[in-house]
């Protein structure tokens, strides 16, 4: 997942313009550079307090969906990059009652810090997605640890928690090593998902409509991000589909909560 070029953050930028509204224009992530364009001004105020990781009795560590009898999914957010997209993402979400989940990357709120309030002040969850969002499980234990750990650092100063979720960087699963790392950081579990937008891959948007709308169901764990101009043009059409099959979006756990 390179950076995204200059045109690219144009590109997105006009996506996420049109698909915001009358939303605050809004961020992008993995694919575009996380120091590009100019922070979110931090807010003087304390941010939400967030809720804290809560264990559901009876579910592994590595959740990969939730209940499948109940229309309820959630689309959970790869947080990182251009800013701008990312609020233009959430407000379209919040325009049409969707709460999602964002896993940010620690290196992420450290240049755009005000996006912590931003995301628990619109409904949403906000979690963990390592600091520097490096291959986490190809690195040696104390670097892994020290990735979980840093992000939760982040967190928690934002927002008084580490956040409600775990998420491994640049992996759909976690090793055996990097869910103990989680557990031992507070995270009683950690995060997979079941349907995969490949938006990462800039398919275009109606690749990234059909590639999510051709697998989810009851209880389905979306991947996507922030860093796509493709996700920005498919929510609209996403959400509409969702709607005509009677599935509500919500956070990962109201997704879990009986």
């Amino acid at each position: 997942m390179g950076r995204v070029t200059q045109t690219c953050r144009r590109s997105v930028l006009r996506a996420g313009a049109a698909v915001a509204g009358a939303a605050v224009a809004g961020p992008l992530a993995t694919g575009c550079d996380a120091g590009s364009g100019s922070p979110a001004p931090a807010s003087s105020a304390p941010p939400r307090p967030a809720p804290a990781p809560h264990r559901f009795a009876g579910l592994p560590v590595q959740i990969t969906h939730g209940p499948r009898d109940r229309p309820r999914v959630a689309l959970t957010f790869h947080g990182q990059g251009d800013p701008d997209t990312a609020r233009a993402l959430l407000g379209e979400a919040e325009r049409r009652g969707a709460r999602v989940t964002v896993l940010a990357v620690g290196a992420w709120l450290d240049a755009h810090p005000a996006l912590a309030r931003r995301v628990l002040d619109g409904g949403h969850e906000l979690g963990n997605h390592t600091q520097r969002h490096l291959a986490l499980s190809a690195l040696g234990e104390r670097e892994a640890y020290a990735e979980i750990t840093g992000c939760a650092d982040r967190l928690r100063r934002l927002t008084g928690s580490i956040g409600t979720w775990f998420r491994p960087s640049r992996s759909q699963y976690a090793t055996p090593l990097v869910q103990r790392l989680a557990r031992r950081a507070g995270y009683p579990h950690v995060l997979s998902y079941d349907v995969d937008s490949l938006d990462f891959t800039s398919p275009g948007a109606p690749a990234v409509t059909r590639a999510v709308t051709g697998e989810i169901r009851n209880g389905s764990v979306v991947s996507l991000h922030f860093g796509y101009a493709d996700t920005v043009a498919a929510l609209p059409a996403l959400l509409d589909e969702l709607d005509r099959r009677g599935l509500r979006a919500v956070t990962t756990t109201e997704l879990l909560t009986r």
